[in-house]
Order: structure tokens, then sequence, then C-alpha cells
């Protein structure tokens, strides 16, 4: 059963100011839960609608799920998790930075496809959406155990100080398909609405583009996500 201030300190999770506050997120699916407890993160609570999904699980019906689900649909298991030790700087020579990224699955997609090339950081704005949103967490499929967020509030500082050349996602920049990267650089994507900061911009030593090969009219972008899986997918050709 969950209790009715249990009900009321999940759903205030919603927020990232009582995430910040309580040092707690909440994280919603077997798959992602599963992940998040392998990895020893600590858990607070742990509800589930199927009984022993996981030991220590407390068995609840669909419509108490219901009610504490930061979704449409409840999954059959919801956790609630402490927020883990914050780790150092992760050195690597490929580097991925997100600049005002906005949509949580968006960013979930983006931690996910960081951990299948084996990046273990995304660095991240201060002004793109809270990695520990559940969507964001619930979008990462558990990547987010092994991917870390590092968020900066002078992300064109902490870029330049990594002494790699950076690289940027632009819709006027050179053919993906004709560039040569290096085995060290930085990789930006900004918002689809909006791109890269002014301040990020200024830093850029090469823009680049995935050229569109429909002719007359046809999509006028591509989601983030996507995009950032065709260059990781270029970047890491032949490596």
């Amino acid at each position: 059963m969950v209790s009715n201030n249990q009900r009321k300190q999940i759903l205030q999770l919603k927020q990232k100011k009582h995430r910040l506050s309580s040092g707690y997120f909440v994280a919603e699916g077997e798959k992602v839960v599963e992940e998040i407890l392998s990895a020893s993160w600590e858990w607070v609570f742990l509800f589930s609608t199927v009984p022993n999904l996981f030991p220590k699980t407390v068995k609840v019906n669909t419509a108490e799920m219901t009610k504490i689900t930061h979704f449409k649909s409840p999954s059959p298991i919801l956790g609630v998790f402490k927020f883990p030790n914050v780790m150092l700087p992760v050195i690597s020579n490929i580097t991925v930075a997100v600049d005002g990224i906005s949509d949580p699955g968006n960013l979930g997609t983006l931690i996910r496809l960081c951990d299948w090339f084996g990046l273990s950081e995304l660095i991240c704005s201060s002004s793109t959406v809270d990695s520990f949103n559940s969507k964001v967490v619930q979008a990462s499929m558990g990547s987010i155990v092994r991917v870390q967020c590092r968020y900066e509030k002078d992300l064109s500082t902490t870029l330049r100080d990594l002494n790699k050349p950076i690289y940027s996602a632009d819709f006027g920049g050179e053919s993906l398909y004709s560039s040569s990267f290096p085995k060290c650089a930085t990789i930006v994507f900004g918002s689809e609405s909006h791109g890269i900061s002014t301040e990020i911009d200024g830093i850029v030593n090469h823009k680049i583009s995935i050229p569109n090969f429909r002719k007359g009219r046809g999509a006028d972008s591509l989601n983030v996500a996507i995009a950032g899986a065709i260059f990781l997918s270029e970047i890491f050709r032949g490596r």
C-alpha cells in the first residue's frame, strides 16, 4: 500500500526543485529499474503491481500505481532512488556536449547513444533538461547508470578547456559524409528550435551538417537524437 505521504513525495519529484532538495528521483519500468538496482544505486521506495518482481518491492494494485506514476499509463514497477555519488570528469577521446536540449526523450536517447558508443560522460549546459527527470530516465532505458551527465554553467569555457577541436551540428555546415574527424574531438548538439547558443557558436571550429537528399519540399529538420545517432555512427566508423 502507498501511504499519502509517499504518494505526495513521489508526485513532487516530477519537479526539478523537489528532486534537487531531496536528492531523490523516480524511475519506472522493469528494464530501467533492473539496471539501476544492478548498479547498486540506493533505493528509497519500490512499488510493483507484480508480486516479487524484485526483492523487497511492495505490492500495490493498478489503481494505486496509477496515482503515483509520472506517465499517462503506469508501469508494473516504480522506484524512488537516491542520486548517485558525483564522479570525477571522464577523460575520453570523443566528447559529446548538448546545449539547451529541452525535450526529455531526446536527452534520454542521447544518453543511450553515448552508452552504445562507449562514452561515459555527456556534458550539458545548465539550460538542458535535468537528466533525472523521470522521462529522461525512462528514455535512457537504464543507460543513465553508465553515462554521467555533467552540467556546466559556463559550457563554452568547459569545452574550450578540453583543448580539442570543437564540431557542431549545423544546417549550414560542411557535409558529414565528406568530413573527417580526428581521434580527439568534441561534438556539440543544440536544440532543434534554437540550435546552439551564441557563446558556443563562437568557440566552434567546424560546422557539420547532415545533407538532405530529398529534392524539392521534404522534411525541414531532423530530431536531435536521430542526428546524434548519425553523427556518432560516422565518427566511430572504422575505429
